[in-house]
């Protein structure tokens, strides 16, 4: 207790030294990212179990994240997407954070594709320690208060396959799953922002909600957590790093002052300022709902990046499952202040509310809603 006293007062010390030199935002990301997570302070619950993704442990859920709009405004950070840094479950000096450029991706949020990439590498490890022990219900919580319950059918023959066959199909089944419910958890995000939810009181999100990077940079993450998972020789940290730097090659990542210069292109058009404020005009709803695959927001008119296509990205889904013999049941209990209007949406979409939402069910109701009510800019 004396020794996380002291980190404590070293990391306020620190923090309020950095205020003066940073600002608010990044001194928020300093401390809870090294509070939230530090290598010295123990994992909690008991044991890992024996079937584990290396490099991760059910106990220790991600670290916070701050990510920040990709607008040419004040405090906003541009990365050169070919030079992010390693990749860190725990607090990294060295992780490069911002907003990246993609010929086919557009701006990329790193800080949400990372948030995105722990979350999916923390859900699989926790599904398949309960895979282990044999266990067809659990629940976490995410960022907000929100629970998430599932329920998982189990194979008729599960008890009489060998232990290396159960494992081998659990470990398959944990990253589908694992994927599905980051994925599903960071949309569940948006749609709270978008209806008021703060995580800080005296600060709106609002602006951020579906904005037009956000959802493209979670699904980047979720994609890249699922080839780190199947990487058998890295632990999942250095695989996500390797993850990342495939899939930002691929998208044609550009150096930071190509991703500024194609934010200050759409001032006043896809965003503006508004005294101390960001005011975000271009949202992008496209969760892939529609066709299974969510389609990036190129700017328009960047010269590099010119006779390049938009890359979707597909979306994990829960039939995947069914190759082992699975099938999983997610619903989720609001718990929030803005589960009325939520509510309220669901009744004026026609959709019967109800106490536990089915993002299957209910998802496609919200987001109709959230687009008929946005000023959406093309």
């Amino acid at each position: 207790m004396k020794y996380r006293s002291r980190h404590v007062r070293w990391i306020v010390l620190l923090s309020a030294v950095s205020v003066c030199a940073l600002g608010c935002r990044p001194t928020t990301f300093l401390a809870s990212a090294a509070i939230s997570q530090s290598a010295q302070w123990p994992a909690r619950g008991g044991a890992p179990g024996q079937w584990t993704f290396r490099g991760l442990d059910p106990r220790v859920p991600p670290r916070i994240r701050p990510g920040s709009y990709a607008t040419a405004t004040h405090s906003v950070h541009f990365v050169d997407a070919g030079n992010l840094g390693p990749h860190s479950y725990r607090f990294l000096w060295s992780e490069h954070n911002g907003i990246a450029y993609a010929c086919r991706a557009g701006h990329l949020d790193m800080a949400h594709a990372r948030k995105a990439a722990d979350w999916t590498g923390y859900l699989a490890a926790v599904t398949l320690r309960n895979l282990e022990e044999d266990r067809d219900a659990f629940q976490f919580r995410g960022i907000e208060p929100s629970v998430y319950s599932v329920t998982l059918v189990f194979p008729p023959d599960w008890d009489r396959l060998e232990v290396a066959d159960r494992e081998r199909a659990a470990r398959d089944v944990s990253r589908e799953l694992g994927r599905y419910l980051s994925f599903t958890a960071l949309t569940w995000h948006e749609i709270l922002t978008w209806f008021g939810y703060r995580p800080r009181p005296h600060v709106s999100e609002f602006p951020s909600a579906f904005s037009w990077e956000d959802t493209y940079s979670n699904l980047l993450g979720v994609h890249a957590a699922g080839m780190a998972l199947e990487d058998e020789d890295l632990p999942f940290s250095e695989a996500v790093t390797a993850a990342f730097a495939r899939l930002i090659e691929e998208l044609g990542g550009q150096p930071a002052e190509v991703a500024k210069r194609a934010a200050q292109s759409q001032r006043g058009r896809w965003y503006s300022k508004r005294w101390f404020s960001t005011v975000v005009h271009k949202r992008n709803f496209d969760v892939g709902l529609d066709d299974g695959f969510v389609t990036p927001c190129l700017v328009p008119g960047v010269d590099v990046c010119e006779g390049q296509v938009p890359l979707p990205l597909a979306v994990p889904t829960l039939e995947a499952l069914a190759r082992h013999g699975f099938s999983a049941h997610v619903q989720i209990e609001p718990r929030v202040w803005e589960q009325k209007k939520i509510l309220a949406a669901l009744a004026d979409g026609g959709c019967p509310p109800a106490k536990r939402l089915d993002p299957a069910v209910h998802f496609p109701f919200l987001l109709r809603y959230c687009q008929r009510h946005a000023d959406v800019v093309d």
